[in-house]
């Protein structure tokens, strides 16, 4: 997360006005849900990494391990779509390997892989939407954007309320789990089980002074918020950009089919 935090505000596309970074993103991830097409969400997936490694300059070592968090879940989830199993006295659908084990036969159905590998590729380009805009785009920033589209205001400050509280429950566990570490507090199992568990009642408690706290200072500032702005310079290259990357994608999605 402080990595993300870093890159979000130093990378090579900082500068550039975070409307054109969210349209570009959220209008390439909603292309590639609706097209579903596999081609198209690879090159989503293609396009979006290059700008992401070449355009705002994010290590590619990185992005790699971020994709790896995802990319697990993800397999997981083809490997229960691709398996199928009925009983052994059924008929099986078209399939391309079966294993039969007593009453049971355990098999990958053709119908099953085709959907299995339509879903990977959807969810690739989908990811690698989101990382451009988190690795490139402030919270602060996009939280600046959603009020201009007149999001409610209610969800646009748990947003940023919420985002700050992941730092600070980050700093509180490195430091609770730093004091047991000079206790020796990991140095069995036992010890280790019984260790945890107590960090997890400070956490709870620090968080929740943590949160009267910020609640009391913002009663006390009679209940209005100071909100964060930059002023950005729009540009027409890179909306004539956005925009033919896009009708290339709408076209080329509609050729194909």
């Amino acid at each position: 997360m402080l990595l993300i935090d870093k890159y979000a505000y130093m990378n090579k596309l900082a500068s550039v006005h975070p409307l054109e970074k969210m349209t570009f993103s959220l209008g390439l991830l909603l292309l590639s849900l609706i097209m579903r097409d596999e081609l198209i969400s690879l090159i989503t997936f293609i396009v979006m990494s290059a700008f992401i490694i070449l355009g705002a300059r994010i290590p590619f070592t990185y992005y790699a391990k971020l994709l790896l968090l995802p990319g697990f879940f993800l397999l997981t989830s083809l490997v229960s779509i691709i398996l199928s199993i009925a009983p052994s006295a059924s008929v099986i659908p078209s399939h391309i390997w079966a294993l039969q084990l007593k009453t049971w036969t355990i098999f990958i159905g053709t119908a099953s892989l085709m959907t299995a590998q339509e879903l990977f590729f959807i969810v690739l380009g989908s990811i690698s939407c989101l990382y451009f805009l988190i690795l490139t785009t402030s919270v602060q920033s996009i939280c600046h954007i959603l009020r201009q589209w007149r999001l409610p205001v209610l969800f646009v400050e748990l947003v940023e309320l919420t985002y700050r509280f992941i730092f600070i429950f980050l700093d509180s566990m490195q430091k609770i789990h730093l004091a047991q570490q000079a206790r020796l507090g990991f140095r069995s199992p036992l010890q280790w089980l019984r260790s945890i568990s107590m960090l997890v009642a400070a956490l709870f408690a620090e968080m929740f002074q943590r949160s009267r706290e910020l609640n009391n200072a913002m009663q006390a500032r009679g209940g209005e918020t100071v909100y964060w702005q930059e002023n950005f310079i729009s540009s027409r290259k890179n909306w004539l950009g956005i925009a033919v990357i896009i009708i290339f994608l709408i076209i080329y999605g509609g050729l194909c089919r």
